[in-house]
């Protein structure tokens, strides 16, 4: 049985080797195209999952009752996510200090 952070590790693992598959070995694929293609899909699937159950008074969905709460939670996310990886930061960034 898969613990929570199991299932999280494989799907981020998998996005990563996907997008690594579509450009390996095509010089002429676009990896930003492909990336964005890849947060699309990605996107589509969170807002999906996401979607508030039926009763209008739930607490657990109140935070995502409405698509520009939902927006702004996964804006949130995104932002932590993107902070936390190793890659939000680049040697070759315009506020990088040169010597």
């Amino acid at each position: 049985m898969y613990q929570e952070n199991d299932v999280y590790d494989e799907a981020a693992r998998e996005a990563v080797e996907l997008g690594n598959r579509l450009v390996a070995g095509d010089k002429e694929v676009g990896l930003w195209d492909v990336a964005d293609g890849l947060l699309a899909g990605a996107i589509h699937f969170w807002l999906y999952a996401r979607q508030p159950c039926d009763d209008p008074r739930c607490e657990d969905c109140a935070p995502i009752s409405t698509a520009e709460q939902r927006v702004a939670e996964l804006l949130q996310l995104v932002r932590e996510l993107a902070q936390d990886s190793d890659y939000y930061h680049s040697p070759n960034d315009a506020n990088v200090g040169r010597a």
